[in-house]
């Protein structure tokens, strides 16, 4: 089983866009069981993927999100609905992602999880990759790809530490480049201090305009130095139909857009051929 933690610590590049459609790409045109696993505290991911009502009705039904991975005590919450009321952990093994579509699972995320205490050290930031190896000891998924936060965090730390690969979406601007090497320092340090097994397998532009000089800058910066041979081959491009139509459950393998299909494709394949 291949995970891959998606991550960039600046917000608005794209990072859900390209985590919840290289989940669909893979299975829906590779025929591998996927799980998308939202960490970020936004759960942007989740939106894409479950109405309002629906995500509504997942809660008031306490069935799993990743708050499930980490509560390891009973919890009282207030519902809008049904009052207060009090929700108990669940042993990793029984946590049941729900089904997007064929090959596609979901962890949907929590907003809750801004309310969970947890300091480094105490063991929980190991939970999520303790219910991945509890996943992949059942066989039940090819990938698992990581959504993860914009911010240096125990969240981000706890994907780093259940993922094999992480992979970096970024505008093509000075102010993101500036952005991938202070989290390059921060996973490198991550890597010294506790001891983790994680490689990056590329840089991906998202947001792309072709014919601006910015976009041919960032190509020349990758070309060379410290990046050179990380970026992939196709970009993501600026379309305002992903955006718009994402939070109505549209992937960008459903829109009449040859262009953007053809990109989204040709990272897959990369990401697919790094892997391996």
């Amino acid at each position: 089983m291949h995970i891959v933690s998606l991550i960039n610590m600046k917000g608005g590049v794209g990072k859900t866009t390209l985590s919840v459609n290289i989940c669909d790409c893979l299975a829906r045109r590779h025929n591998q069981r996927v799980l998308l696993v939202d960490i970020d505290p936004q759960f942007n991911a989740t939106q894409c993927l479950l109405s309002g009502s629906e995500y509504e009705k997942h809660l008031k039904e306490q069935k799993d999100t990743i708050l499930s991975v980490f509560e390891r005590d009973a919890r009282t919450f207030v519902s809008t609905t049904e009052g207060p009321g009090q929700t108990k952990s669940k042993k990793l093994k029984d946590i049941d992602p729900i089904k997007v579509k064929e090959n596609y699972y979901l962890l949907p995320g929590n907003l809750e999880l801004y309310r969970i205490e947890m300091a480094s050290g105490d063991g929980r930031e190991n939970r999520l990759n303790k219910f991945l190896k509890e996943l992949e000891a059942e066989n039940k998924f090819d990938f698992v790809i990581i959504d993860t936060p914009p911010t240096p965090s125990i969240w981000m730390t706890s994907a780093l530490l259940a993922s094999q690969y992480y992979l970096i979406p970024v505008k093509p601007d000075p102010i993101s480049f500036t952005g991938i090497d202070l989290l390059e320092s921060i996973i490198n340090y991550k890597k010294e201090n506790l001891d983790l097994d994680i490689s990056c397998i590329g840089i991906v532009l998202t947001v792309v305009e072709d014919w601006t000089l910015v976009y041919k800058e960032a190509v020349k910066f990758l070309q060379q130095g410290r990046w050179a041979g990380y970026k992939y081959k196709k970009d993501l491009p600026k379309r305002t139909a992903v955006a718009k139509n994402q939070l109505n459950k549209v992937f960008i393998l459903d829109l009449p857009d040859n262009q953007v299909k053809t990109a989204l494709s040709g990272i897959v394949d990369e990401l697919l051929q790094r892997i391996q």
